[in-house]
């Protein structure tokens, strides 16, 4: 199994970045994806959620409204896109895959 996240980078507050996951090694379209992130010092927290078939999603309160989670079934990637970043938006985004499976992440920055 690998997750092989990628499109982090440093970015302006009031930008945005795309974030992608590449898996590889398992049923990729029978299992939900999410997306979490850490910040140095904080707890890993979940930032979005996406069903097996791409109908549902699910987001905190902290990025409703200015990240979108999607899936390409066909091409086992799924994405985060993200807007109007904030500098506490800046931390470790990690891809899961169903309950079990992680990437390496990939960092995020967001200057003010």
């Amino acid at each position: 199994v690998q997750l092989v996240e990628s499109g982090g980078g440093l970015v302006q507050s009031g930008g945005s970045l795309r974030l992608s996951c590449a898996a590889s090694g398992f049923t990729f379209s029978s299992y939900a994806m999410s997306w979490y992130r850490q910040a140095p010092g904080a707890e890993r927290e979940l930032v979005a959620v996406i069903s097996s078939t791409g109908g549902l999603t699910n987001y905190p309160n902290s990025v409703k409204g200015r990240f979108t989670i999607s899936r390409d079934n066909a091409k086992n990637t799924v994405y985060l896109q993200m807007n109007s970043l904030k500098p506490e938006d800046t931390g470790m985004y990690y891809c899961k895959g169903g309950m079990y499976y992680w990437g390496q992440g990939t960092q995020v920055t967001v200057s003010s």
